[in-house]
């Protein structure tokens, strides 16, 4: 593929990013308007984090779409499964009780699980040697305006937002004059939701147009092994089993983090913080503003400079933002800035860039995406489980977020760790000279 045509389908295929964080986020911007609207308990915020996009949903999905991604090929996934993403944000959209809204964020979940194997599988084997870590990069620039944008649109939409005015007749024109004031300030979360289904209507019409992965149809014409087959051969391959375990620890111990925070940070800026669910928003889309502008500096040097210096520097800016907001508090607004900006930083050199990279190199291509489906499969599922347990340390009013803290700062640590134990020479490499030096004949 040349490199124009692994640009294009790059950015087709980055759109799964934007929708994956942009659920995530959208949900959390609007999280406090659901939550007065149907007089919902921070364990019913629990449940939701824990069966959406951040956590068992996605996971759910993508154990289901990484094998079925490696026996029917990447672009089978890109057909469907954005149409089940539609179905759940529609859900969403129309949800009058928690059972509908959990169901909606559940079905939109195992949707963004469906599509991350694919999507990272599908950018590395049609990027060539020299830019795959680019278009991985690109990728994950799109994990960052998608939240960047919701949030922006969150804080415009949100009650006393420059836009909610619009909104705010929309609700009336649908439930009445009278309607109770939280029914009508929910419909701002209810059209950031819209946006969502808008962009995700685009992205399936792209995606469905590109062509399979030449690897995956090389692959399988070669090797008629079925979905059984791959997963025996995933579990019993001692290569297989320890690679699966370098990057499920790296990155679930950084995700832990990044998941509560893509779902709760918000929250925590207006409960311990004390702003307002506008301001709160917008800080949150400040520091994807950092995210997106540090990702886009690593994109160009990210496939000539070793992966272990941007390793430690994302998980440096990580550490020290948690480091600093234990110190100073965040009661200060200088200090939940810091904090916003640090931890921005840290996401645009994030752990999740490399485990995108390493996961889709690491692997040979007749299990890649079932491979990285499993280990997704085990960090979000693990992160529902982390969300409510977050939920008791936490409090309802942020009174356990010292401990939290300390919670953070050591899985951070374990993440730096374990990664520069582990980390692989793959830079400049062919994903065939990867495959055959990691496996020999046996994959």
């Amino acid at each position: 593929m040349a490199k124009s045509g692994s640009l294009k389908s790059t950015l087709a295929v980055s759109l799964n990013n934007y929708l994956d964080a942009g659920a995530i986020v959208a949900g959390a911007s609007g999280v406090t308007l659901w939550q007065n609207y149907l007089g919902l308990s921070e364990m019913h915020l629990g449940w939701l984090n824990a069966l959406s996009a951040n956590a068992l949903g996605a996971a759910i999905g993508a154990i289901i779409g990484g094998f079925l991604a490696d026996k029917f090929g990447r672009k089978f996934i890109f057909t469907y499964n954005l149409l089940v993403y539609m179905t759940g944000v529609l859900i969403i959209l129309l949800s009058v009780n928690f059972p509908m809204l959990l169901a909606g964020f559940l079905i939109t979940g195992i949707s963004v699980g469906i599509g991350v194997p694919a999507s990272w599988t599908y950018i590395s084997e049609s990027s060539e040697v020299n830019n795959r870590g680019r278009n991985i990069c690109i990728s994950q620039m799109s994990w960052g305006v998608g939240p960047m944008c919701i949030l922006l649109f969150g804080m415009l939409f949100a009650p006393g937002g420059y836009l909610y005015g619009p909104v705010e007749s929309l609700a009336h024109g649908i439930l009445g004059a009278d309607a109770a004031q939280a029914a009508v300030e929910v419909f701002s979360s209810r059209v950031v939701f819209a946006t969502l289904f808008i962009v995700a209507f685009i992205a399936w019409n792209l995606q469905r147009q590109l062509e399979e992965s030449a690897e995956f149809t090389a692959t399988k014409a070669q090797d008629k092994s079925g979905i059984v087959d791959n997963i025996k051969l995933l579990f019993t391959n001692r290569i297989a089993v320890k690679t699966v375990a370098f990057l499920a620890a790296i990155y679930l111990t950084w995700n832990l983090v990044a998941s509560v925070m893509g779902f709760f940070m918000p929250h925590i800026y207006e409960t311990a913080g004390g702003l307002s669910n506008e301001d709160a928003n917008m800080l949150s889309c400040i520091s994807w503003v950092f995210v997106v502008v540090t990702t886009l500096i690593i994109s160009f040097i990210v496939d000539k400079v070793a992966h272990r210096f941007f390793y430690v520097f994302g998980l440096a800016a990580a550490l020290t933002a948690w480091i600093l907001i234990i110190g100073g508090g965040v009661s200060t607004i200088g200090g939940i800035w810091l904090f916003t900006i640090l931890w921005g930083v840290n996401n645009g050199s994030s752990v999740q860039i490399f485990y995108a990279l390493w996961g889709s190199e690491l692997f040979p291509a007749k299990f890649r995406a079932g491979a990285q489906g499993l280990m997704f499969f085990i960090v979000r599922g693990l992160s529902a489980v982390w969300g409510l347990v977050f939920t008791f340390i936490y409090g309802d009013n942020g009174e356990g977020f010292t401990v939290a803290a300390y919670c953070m700062i050591a899985l951070l640590l374990t993440s730096l760790i374990v990664g520069l134990i582990g980390i692989p020479n793959t830079r400049g490499k062919s994903l065939d000279q990867i495959t055959r030096e990691r496996y020999g004949d046996t994959c």
